[in-house]
């Protein structure tokens, strides 16, 4: 993560103005220099890339790190925590609905037996999943990087109602988008905090599926006995 609070001043992070600069290709690997080149259009810029990750199905920026450095940087760009909230939200859930029509229209000629990413087992594990454990593994996958670009369209493909989806989807949307707004505006001056938000997101998951792990051990453990 590029963002270093360790050489920002507390004090300053949410007051010290910022500079429009030149927006390149290597600014999408940036997320400070991406949003500060995006100027005026910082918000849209935002929820383009946290619906593209999923609505589209292309994570060329992990949008964990994009929406923590928004937040961290919300006052300079001229953002009010509330207005990111609802469009990181927002964004987030119109993009998981997006990939959930695709799978449902086109899952079929993307899972196929012999593909590298869309294998049709990867399709029916998610179903089975999807089904034993419903919409607590969609809330859940929504803060894993990767998982939650690939999780819409293999959903739209099981068997799980749309409406169960739109409203786990949109759960997961709001609590991801609250989670890492709030870290990054009042946590962001932690260097700790600020390089590793990947790593704690990671983390809060692995801690919430433990009871989905120790059930699934002892599934196993009684199919064998």
């Amino acid at each position: 993560m590029s963002v270093s609070p360790a050489s920002i001043p507390a004090a300053s992070i949410h007051t010290a103005p910022l500079h429009a600069a030149p927006l390149h290709a290597a600014s999408l690997l940036d997320p400070t220099a991406l949003l500060e080149g995006a100027g005026p259009w910082v918000l849209v810029v935002v929820m383009a890339i946290v619906f593209i990750e999923t609505g589209l199905l292309f994570p060329f920026l992990p949008g964990d790190t994009l929406v923590f450095t928004a937040a961290l940087l919300a006052v300079p760009l001229g953002l009010t925590l509330p207005v990111l909230v609802i469009a990181v939200a927002a964004a987030a859930i119109l993009g998981d609905q997006t990939g959930y029509h695709i799978g449902r229209r086109f899952g079929g000629r993307l899972f196929k037996p012999e593909a590298r990413l869309f294998k049709t087992k990867y399709r029916d594990q998610a179903d089975d999943f999807f089904t034993r454990y419903g919409g607590r593994a969609l809330v859940l996958a929504r803060f894993v990087p990767l998982v939650r670009t690939f999780v819409p369209p293999i959903v739209g493909m099981s068997a799980m109602p749309f409406r169960s989806f739109l409203l786990w989807n949109g759960i997961g949307g709001v609590a991801w988008a609250l989670l890492l707004t709030l870290a990054g505006y009042f946590l962001g001056g932690i260097p700790f905090v600020a390089n590793n938000i990947e790593i704690i997101a990671v983390l809060i998951v692995i801690v919430s599926v433990l009871p989905i792990v120790v059930d699934v051990l002892r599934r196993r453990r009684k199919a064998r006995a």
